[in-house]
């Protein structure tokens, strides 16, 4: 089975939740409370996405951490890599860190590189935005557009 990880499901979480508050500095603690996730936890996933970016940690007294951009420029993709490193399905593909031992005699050696830049190209198309609007596919019909059905009209 193929399956993201729960520090990726975690991830996905708090910065929704962050999203859902982009003009204010928001805490680990704070995000731990409105997540119901375990606050060690928060502040292990909150390090890695200021190290890789997607969030910006600001220090102080009223420090916290912001989205470094909007939803719309986060994606999956990027929340992957931020959390558990490059896109990797097997250890025969370029991306990934470990080394088969058998790979000199493999007959689909390099095949699955096509199937981890599917995987990759797939998980680049989808933003955070998209992944917090989804559930509004159907709003429209009550009046409301939806954020992602306006994103590209001016």
């Amino acid at each position: 089975m193929l399956k993201l990880s729960r520090m990726i499901d975690y991830g996905v979480v708090i910065l929704s939740q962050m999203s859902n508050r982009r003009e204010e500095l928001t805490t680990a603690p704070e995000l731990a409370e409105a997540t119901g996730l375990p606050s060690p936890m928060v502040s292990k996933v909150m390090k890695s996405l200021a190290r890789s970016d997607l969030v910006v940690s600001h220090r102080g007294v009223r420090g916290g951490y912001s989205l470094s951009r909007g939803p719309e420029d986060i994606s999956v993709a990027a929340i992957v890599e931020a959390l558990e490193g490059p896109v990797a399905l097997t250890a025969c593909v370029e991306a990934s860190d470990a080394h088969c031992r058998v790979e000199s005699l493999c007959p689909i050696r390099g095949g699955w590189e096509k199937v981890n830049g599917a995987i990759r190209e797939a998980l680049e198309a989808v933003s955070l935005a998209d992944l917090l609007y989804s559930g509004f596919d159907n709003v429209g019909e009550l009046g409301t557009e939806s954020p992602t059905e306006t994103r590209g009209q001016a």
